[in-house]
């Protein structure tokens, strides 16, 4: 079970984009996340007409690894750790580390 998830809002805690907060667009793989607003980079692009695309230079966002983001706590309005809960009938769900409150699904 992943603890951070597609559509969850985090905090970046580390790097040089340390304090911004944004969305989880995209889980490249299992340690990887693109978050939208979050670590742009400029890409130098060549134009090809049989697409239509013009050339020049494109701001992109790229992956940033997600030992490097902690996931909003909206209550406490800070960065929060994760933790997992067993429920009665066996079910998983995460809670926020500091209050024990369940993070809702998106």
């Amino acid at each position: 079970m992943n603890k951070i998830r597609k559509g969850d809002q985090v905090v970046v805690i580390a790097g040089r984009d340390k304090g911004k907060r944004g969305t989880i667009t995209l889980r490249k793989d299992d340690s990887y996340i693109l978050i939208d607003g979050i670590n742009l980079v400029k890409k130098h692009t060549k134009p090809n007409p049989l697409k239509g695309a013009t050339g020049g230079i494109v701001e992109k966002s790229m992956p940033i690894h997600q030992s490097n983001v902690a996931i909003f706590n909206a209550a406490t309005g800070k960065a929060d750790r994760v933790g997992i809960k067993l429920l009665a009938d066996g079910k998983k769900v995460r809670v926020f580390k500091s209050s024990g409150e369940e993070i809702k699904a998106v």
